[in-house]
């Protein structure tokens, strides 16, 4: 059976604090643990109000403080919004937590608006065309080895040092991303999850086609992760799957809220565009039992080439994700 993660956004629902997704997403990444999941990666986003986890580095301590053996990683650290030594300053604090469980995770877009963008760096669109080059800085300092030849920094070290260091994730959602993770022969994930599927064939033979072994990573090592949501039936998974298209729905007509249960929206008059475009988001969403859905992600990483896949869960009701994350480790035999 494949091996199974977790990405999880700290989603806010209708009638509840925000603070309460960080907590929500701490106590799942510990259920996820004892579930037999291999990672708990968390993201970044900013000035959202349905996504809230603004600060991985910081979520991640606190799940590495109250989990034993699970990876924790970021998914991910938006790079152009930081100096490179401060994330590798970070994330040696955090490889000191738990050492050989942190995961670097790199990204490149905004996570935000362009607005909110220039508000956390306002040299984060030049940042972002030096990229690779910070991504080249980041992998030094956080692996304790020396910058290039007269880089204007040599000779600054990234503390606390240890005997590991953080395993380093690019992650994407276009051919870019998978370019400069084989260029580095770095691990690569495509977020499925955004594109639904779209571009995930072409950006993992450009990995793997242009990969450069790395000492670490001799051989290219490439995952996507997935939104999937499991229940008891078919029937209560599409029930609770209206929560999640009633929110894609509503983002795209530029309203973003938090996310709704199945019983308030189950009288929403949608227009004839929007019922069109809520079959399209059934027809290729993954949901049903447990089993179904295991079957489903079975199948994906057969067509993709890999033996592990990430799973991002939204629910309105923090129990039904749980219970989605307990029914696929069961179903693959996580345990």
């Amino acid at each position: 059976m494949i091996k199974l993660s977790v990405l999880d956004q700290s989603t806010t629902s209708a009638g509840q604090q925000e603070d309460q997704a960080i907590r929500d997403t701490i106590e799942l990444a510990q259920l996820c643990e004892t579930l037999g999941y291999k990672r708990f990666w968390v993201s970044e986003h900013h000035d959202h109000p349905t996504i809230v986890g603004t600060a991985p580095e910081i979520l991640m301590a606190a799940i590495a403080q109250s989990t034993d053996r699970i990876r924790v990683g970021s998914a991910g650290v938006m790079l152009p919004h930081y100096a490179p030594l401060k994330v590798a300053e970070q994330f040696r604090v955090l490889e000191a937590i738990a050492p050989g469980r942190i995961d670097l995770g790199l990204g490149r877009a905004p996570g935000s608006d362009g607005k909110t963008a220039y508000a956390l760096n306002p040299n984060a669109a030049e940042d972002a065309e030096h990229f690779p080059a910070n991504v080249r800085d980041l992998l030094a300092w956080v692996s304790n080895q020396p910058l290039i030849d007269g880089h204007p920094h040599q000779g600054i070290k990234a503390h606390p040092a240890s005997a590991s260091s953080p395993e380093i994730w690019m992650l994407g959602t276009s051919d870019y991303g998978a370019q400069v993770a084989a260029h580095f022969g770095l691990p690569y994930c495509f977020a499925h999850f955004i594109t639904d599927g779209q571009g995930v064939e072409r950006a993992l033979d450009l990995y793997r086609e242009g990969y450069q072994p790395s000492e670490q990573y001799p051989e290219p090592q490439a995952t996507v992760c997935v939104w999937a949501l499991a229940a008891t039936t078919e029937i209560d998974a599409e029930r609770l799957f209206a929560s999640r298209a009633h929110w894609k729905i509503s983002r795209e007509r530029g309203d973003l809220k938090a996310v709704e249960s199945p019983e308030a929206i189950a009288d929403y008059q949608y227009s004839d565009a929007e019922q069109q475009r809520m079959a399209q988001l059934k027809e290729s969403a993954l949901f049903g039992s447990g089993d179904q859905v295991a079957v489903k992600l079975q199948s994906l990483a057969e067509d993709y080439g890999i033996d592990e896949i990430v799973v991002l869960t939204w629910t309105y009701d923090q129990a039904d994700r749980r219970r989605s994350y307990e029914l696929l480790a069961e179903a693959c035999e996580l345990a």
